[in-house]
């Protein structure tokens, strides 16, 4: 039964990552074909790409879980986690609603950055309203505490809507998005695979496959953006693994990159009052980059800055490739120390 169940598997991750090439590569025709397109801001020429393509990455992961039930249904004859999969599928769908919205009018209509928090806070309704995970936290300092109601009522949305819109700060690279979650959800899968928790470990691995699926894509140069229909599902789906596996430190560390992408906002704003500062570069014609300020106030700022010291040119890859590198021996370190 073991071996069926990880050939189970395999045809589960298989069937997602196929799905999805299908999927965004139909994507990029419609998108285009309905002017649903974005400049490429850190290349030199500002050429249009596919905009929202988190779409098809979601409905691939939301395939990939409706297999997965059906697997369960029909030859395994076991309905163990069904609420949980299903909550997971609702949760994603959700995001990926509120951020196409926002894709579609955040840009064109001009939303204030206050106002998208709000968006995102029916994301969290699914594990609000089943009362899903553990209402006892072991919190630091405090020690173990049971927030019995207010757990799903105030700790999860907070967890949810804070993941969803976390993830959405370090942005705007080629790759950057997808690759992140790639990295971040292959760690949380692998712990709840030790730790006993097969089938949440294969929920993580479908979304990576998926995100795999779509970086081919993504990749430099890339022909297709994620958009926040991709950032705020993929950021929930963190946050429902964490809580579901009672991996909720683990994720905290994980995050680390989007901590400091937050402290670095935050000086931008409040103490520096730089106004709407970008992530993105300024390209040069041979579309290597250059800071596009004189201080720092991104993650991707950091590496930039960084590599600057080892080379005369940087390119957006080079930044991406260092910057999924930092998070791959991160996570790695992270799970041999308290994974």
């Amino acid at each position: 039964m073991v071996n069926g169940n990880a050939v189970l598997a395999v045809i589960i991750l298989a069937a997602t990552f196929v799905a999805t090439l299908f999927l965004v590569k139909g994507w990029i025709h419609v998108a285009r074909a309905f002017g649903l397109v974005g400049k490429d801001m850190n290349k030199f020429d500002k050429r249009k790409v596919a905009e929202a393509g988190g779409i098809a990455v979601v409905f691939s992961v939301v395939f990939g879980l409706l297999f997965l039930v059906f697997f369960k249904t029909f030859l395994l004859k076991s309905e163990t986690h069904f609420i949980e999969i299903l909550a997971i599928a609702m949760t994603m769908l959700l995001a990926s609603f509120i951020g196409f919205i926002d894709d579609i009018l955040g840009w064109k209509k001009g939303l204030k950055q206050w106002q998208k928090p709000l968006l995102t806070i029916p994301i969290a309704l699914p594990l609000m309203v089943l009362n899903i995970g553990h209402s006892t936290i072991n919190v630091p300092i405090l020690g173990i505490i049971n927030f019995g109601i207010l757990y799903p009522l105030i700790i999860v949305p907070i967890a949810i809507v804070g993941a969803a819109n976390g993830y959405n700060l370090l942005a705007g690279y080629n790759g950057l998005e997808a690759g992140m979650g790639a990295i971040i959800l292959s760690a949380l899968g692998v712990v709840a695979f030790i730790s006993g928790k097969s089938w949440l470990a294969l929920v993580a691995f479908i979304a990576v496959f998926a995100l795999l699926a779509f970086l081919l894509f993504n990749w430099y140069p890339a022909r297709i953006f994620p958009g926040d229909s991709l950032t705020y599902s993929i950021g929930a789906l963190i946050a429902v693994i964490a809580i579901l596996g009672d991996m909720e430190k683990l994720a905290l560390f994980l995050f680390a990159p989007y901590f400091l992408d937050a402290i670095l906002y935050f000086k931008a704003k409040v103490l520096d009052k730089a106004g709407d500062v970008q992530a993105f570069g300024k390209p040069n014609k041979d579309n290597s980059l250059e800071l596009p300020y004189s201080k720092i106030y991104d993650t991707t700022h950091v590496a930039m800055a960084t590599l600057k010291k080892l080379k005369k040119r940087v390119f957006e890859k080079t930044v991406v490739a260092s910057i999924l590198a930092f998070e791959l021996f991160w996570a790695t370190l992270i799970i041999l120390l308290i994974g």
